[in-house]
């Protein structure tokens, strides 16, 4: 039988065909452009998986159009981004560190009265309502290095635990000195509190919505300080010690950030890196300088309009409710303004505060102090905001803590001292309108100074 010739290339019977090994099975290769079918596109990995980290670029979809959750960060567990829940129990939280300045207000005569037998009753009386301000100013750069160092969620759900602990003592504390060892405790633990609330809102959300929040943050303190100044005034008259019951108030707060509230994943497990101050000191000067301007407003409002015979306390309440409102206003709508950056919304701000002091120091009518306290209003609700936003600009996920914490300091400080520089002003000048005069004119030079600075 003749021999059968095989043919040149192998066919398509079984037994020509060679079985595929490891070594001569197909290599694949990616392509640079990635083919839009459902085969070839890549699957994720737990090594792909989106990083928790804040990105300022949108990511495109398959129409160029923005994704839902572009600028806000991951949950690194559930991968879910950060929404609604996470920044209202920051919003809300931030209002404490006003709880502290406003609330004692209206029951200081009453706690004079009750520790009359202390010496030197006289003074330390009113530093109950200010000496948590000045605890906050000096220990809010430690807080911010403990947030960056071991964890945002910790430090805020235990400092909001103690800061009920040590806000209700006065209750059964008898003794003005110790009420005085209290008062700074929660000045300690209002540091915490800011700098984790601030730090976070920063770390879930960037671009638009991280500016939309850092509003409603001056929104919400701003409001939440004019109804404690009431609720402290109606809890006073049943007694002086009724009011403290309200710092409970961080203990469903402290539940609310256990539950909802996630620490970001660090980027690198280095040490932390140093903070740049060279591009943060300019924003940290001009902030102390802004707490001071912000302060005015809030101390010396009531004091130039008694300036001016007006004595009604219903009046003075309703000037100050609608400095506090444009204030707010201006807070609501620095998300629409933010987009032309800090070379443009700082020197508004400083120049709208500015004019409005320059207006309460010339002002001996009533509707002429109206308008310089709502004008100034709207400066301190673009101020705030503004400040933050160009402080934080530049820092990394590993600086963010301990620049928030600085930032704080710079205006916490300059709050306190605002009473003090504006009656020294007062002695040294003529009175009160001059040294309003100053102020405001201090605010203006800031204010053409920072437009050509490098924002």
């Amino acid at each position: 039988m003749p021999d059968r010739v095989l043919p040149s290339s192998p066919g398509p019977a079984a037994g020509n065909t060679p079985r595929p090994t490891v070594d001569n099975a197909p290599r694949l290769t990616v392509s640079k452009t990635p083919s839009p079918t459902a085969d070839n596109t890549p699957r994720p990995t737990a090594d792909d998986a989106p990083s928790p980290t804040v990105s300022n670029t949108p990511s495109p979809t398959a129409h160029n159009t923005p994704s839902p959750t572009a600028g806000i960060a991951l949950d690194p567990a559930t991968g879910r981004p950060a929404g609604r829940a996470q920044a209202l129990v920051l919003l809300f939280a931030s209002c404490l560190s006003v709880l502290g300045s406003v609330l004692l207000a209206p029951v200081l005569p009453s706690i004079q009265q009750a520790f009359a037998g202390t010496p030197g009753v006289a003074a330390l009386t009113p530093v109950l309502l200010t000496v948590p301000a000045l605890v906050i100013g000096l220990t809010a750069t430690v807080a911010g290095r403990i947030v960056d160092r071991l964890g945002r969620k910790r430090l805020l759900v235990g400092a909001l635990v103690v800061y009920a602990v040590v806000g209700t003592a006065p209750l059964w504390l008898g003794s003005l000195h110790l009420i005085l060892v209290s008062r700074v405790l929660v000045g300690l633990t209002e540091a915490a509190i800011m700098t984790c609330c601030t730090t976070l809102l920063a770390d879930y959300f960037a671009g638009p919505r991280r500016n939309r929040y850092f509003g409603l943050q001056t929104v919400f303190t701003t409001v939440a300080a004019t109804i404690f100044l009431a609720v402290g005034g109606l809890l006073g008259a049943h007694s002086w010690r009724t009011p403290f019951w309200l710092y409970a108030v961080s203990l469903p707060l402290a539940f609310l950030a256990a539950r909802h509230i996630w620490q970001p994943r660090r980027t690198t497990a280095a040490a932390l890196p140093p903070l740049p101050w060279r591009r943060l000191l300019t924003p940290v000067g001009v902030t102390l300088i802004g707490g001071l301007v912000f302060y005015v407003l809030i101390v010396e409002l009531s004091y130039v309009l008694d300036g001016i015979d007006v004595k009604s306390s219903s009046t003075i309440g309703f000037v100050s409710a609608t400095a506090s409102l444009a204030t707010a206003v201006a807070a609501w709508s620095f998300a629409k303004v933010a987009r032309f950056g800090p070379r443009v919304t700082i020197p508004a701000a400083f120049v709208l505060s500015g004019l409005g002091l320059l207006g309460l120091g010339l002002a001996e009518s009533l509707p002429v102090a109206v308008a310089g306290a709502v004008v100034a209003g709207l400066g301190n609700g673009l101020l705030l905001p503004a400040l933050l936003t160009w402080a934080l600009g530049s820092l990394t996920f590993e600086q963010r803590g301990r620049g928030t914490g600085v930032w704080t300091s710079a205006l916490f400080i300059g709050q306190f001292v605002c009473p003090l520089v504006v009656l020294g002003l007062s002695g040294v000048l003529t009175g009160l309108s001059s040294a309003l005069l100053v102020v405001g004119a201090v605010a203006v030079l800031v204010a053409g100074g920072t437009r050509f600075i490098r924002a």
